[in-house]
């Protein structure tokens, strides 16, 4: 164990660090017994989890999102062949992987959970996720607002087990709901059957995923056991999926509630405290003020947020190859803390959703791109307003597809999706690739078929042989995507302006470019330049705006092009190029 680190704390060190918290969300009365609990936990962990000094992320860090079995072979189970292959191809590009809920499930695609503590046997074990973990830095889900209605815990309530009698949320269905937030338009409550009559239980997003009632103390140790298991089988970086619904209190939103904050703040204390190297990500589907709450006071809550805007905005500016939208919302962010960081996207395995973009982009701008997004071949999912209209909230939709029409030739799918990419990898933020993006994947209509789900139009499950032959194969759609994305990975893992700390200036120069510019702590800048549109793009760029003084030398790193540093830049950039243009040794304006 290292020296440096205590672990567990000591009843009192640890009443200091949680303890305001612990009282807040359950009461003083309360407060002594569950921090003791808590450092009994935490005791029970010492020897499983390793303490290693606290390391943050840095410009080498690209994520992968994957199901555990969307890359599928015979004779083996799926997440050993996600292992062969990430080994085989990703090795040296990839830093982590997320692994999509792997638990044994009933519904929604992992997201209904039976049993947090197994690995759903049809993708494999837990040795094969420990067998991973020696290779990748791992993301675990903790899907904890709601777990199945087939779990043995809420199965052990409908039979009147006492041990669960306060694990759900049991509400009047009488009562006023009006304000609560509905992700989905489904019923709020379901109703079952118990011992004690038939009862109304909160299910926010649908009747087989039921909500947990973190009210009840044994549920906050429950969850908080469970992910310091994760910890210990291997995840260095665990998502809190759908925490923002975590507190239910009427007559509110139930969503961001003061007692959700404290509650985060509790688990982070809890991880740290175990295993300092732990990063925690707040999944919150919600407008840029709101899902930046979760950064707390920018030590004390998620070390992470999903950057939600961000792959809209970018379809919104390659759609109409005007950067302006785009370049306004990256210019009003403010600076991460040290200790904090955006979590960058373009494409997972839901949705693009559009609701971040409430008050950026015009009704008008994202019905236009929903109409795009339908002509190239996706879907669109509709939120009822509550006045007889519908406005969508999910564009279901593979990204490369979603930038493309179907019928545009190869050559220009791959610049377009390249330009795209070349922004999540450019921008302040770790960036994570979907796996369907990494492999240059297209619409799967015959999943859409299949399932009836709008969202099975990404997720298809990839044939190890297929897809290894496709990636092989000189001049594939997939070979040029994927080889292009990992030269883009591989230049940005050598540039310390590309940490996800490093700051950002916008460059407001001409609408048909994504121009920003980045800066290590050490010094280096990188000037970063994106066609967004299908034409030539001439500019003079004056050296005042980046930061550099006159004289020198400056290259592009992707192209190896030189440039003399005299007053201004003259760059002409082709359909869709990418330039990465860095000072060379003797100067960055200083």
């Amino acid at each position: 164990m290292n020296a440096d680190h205590k672990s567990p704390y000591s009843e009192q060190e640890l009443s200091n660090r949680i303890g305001r918290n612990i009282e807040f969300v359950y009461g003083q009365e309360k407060a002594s017994a569950i921090i003791g609990q808590i450092r009994r936990l935490l005791e029970r962990y010492s020897e499983s989890l390793k303490a290693e000094p606290k390391r943050w992320v840095s410009e080498k860090d690209v994520m992968l999102i994957t199901y555990g079995d969307s890359i599928r072979s015979g004779g083996e189970v799926p997440l050993q062949t996600l292992g062969h292959f990430l080994q085989r191809h990703c090795k040296g590009i990839l830093s982590a992987v997320h692994i999509l809920p792997f638990y044994p499930y009933s519904s929604d695609d992992g997201f209904s959970v039976i049993d947090y503590r197994e690995v759903n046997p049809e993708l494999g074990n837990w040795e094969d996720i420990t067998e991973l973990s020696h290779h990748f830095d791992l993301m675990f889900d903790g899907v904890i607002n709601h777990i199945s209605q087939h779990s043995r815990w809420f199965q052990e309530y409908l039979a009147g087990n006492t041990v669960y009698a306060g694990y759900f949320v049991e509400a009047d269905p009488n009562a006023d709901y009006s304000s609560v937030t509905r992700p989905r338009a489904l019923p709020l409550l379901t109703k079952f059957n118990t011992p004690a009559g038939e009862k109304s239980i909160w299910t926010t997003f649908s009747d087989d995923q039921i909500d947990l009632n973190y009210a009840n103390e044994k549920v906050l140790l429950e969850i908080l056991d469970i992910l310091l298991m994760y910890a210990a089988r291997g995840a260095r970086y665990i998502r809190l999926d759908a925490i923002g619904f975590m507190w239910k209190k009427l007559g509110t939103t139930c969503m961001h509630l003061e007692e959700t904050h404290a509650i985060v703040q509790v688990i982070r204390e809890v991880l740290e405290s175990a295993t300092p190297d732990t990063i925690i990500i707040t999944e919150t589907n919600v407008p840029h003020k709101d899902n930046i709450s979760y950064f707390g006071n920018g030590s004390n809550e998620a070390h992470m947020v999903y950057q939600f805007p961000l792959p809209p905005l970018t379809l919104h500016t390659l759609h109409t190859g005007n950067s302006s939208k785009l370049l306004a919302w990256a210019d009003a962010l403010e600076p991460t803390s040290e200790e904090t960081a955006f979590f960058n996207f373009l494409a997972s395995h839901d949705g693009i959703g559009v609701r971040p973009v409430e008050g950026i982009l015009t009704k008008d701008e994202v019905n236009a791109m929903a109409r795009k997004v339908q002509e190239h071949g996706g879907f669109i999912s509709y939120k009822d307003n509550g006045d007889g209209t519908k406005s969508p909230y999910e564009l279901n939709v593979n990204y490369l597809n979603a930038l493309s029409h179907p019928q545009d030739p190869d050559e220009l799918k791959v610049k377009r999706f390249i330009a795209a990419h070349a922004i999540l990898l450019s921008f302040m933020g770790m960036p994570a690739i979907y796996v369907h993006s990494l492999f240059g994947s297209q619409n799967d209509l015959e999943g859409v078929k299949a399932t009836g789900r709008y969202r099975s139009i990404n997720r298809k499950r990839l044939q190890y042989d297929e897809l290894q032959f496709e990636l092989e194969r000189e001049g594939s759609l997939r070979q040029q995507v994927f080889h292009s994305l990992k030269t883009l990975i591989e230049v940005r893992a050598g540039e310390p302006s590309f940490h996800p700390n490093a700051s950002q200036k916008v460059l407001k120069c001409d609408d048909r470019l994504f121009t920003i510019v980045r800066k290590s702590s050490e010094g280096g800048h990188v000037l970063v330049l994106v066609n967004i549109t299908n034409d030539p793009v001439q500019l003079l760029c004056p050296l005042i705006d980046t930061g550099w003084m006159n004289g020198g030398t400056a290259v592009d790193l992707l192209s190896g092009k030189s440039f003399n540093l005299e007053n201004s830049l003259r760059l002409s950039l082709e359909p869709y190029q990418v330039m990465w243009i860095k000072r060379l040794e003797g100067g960055d304006g200083k």
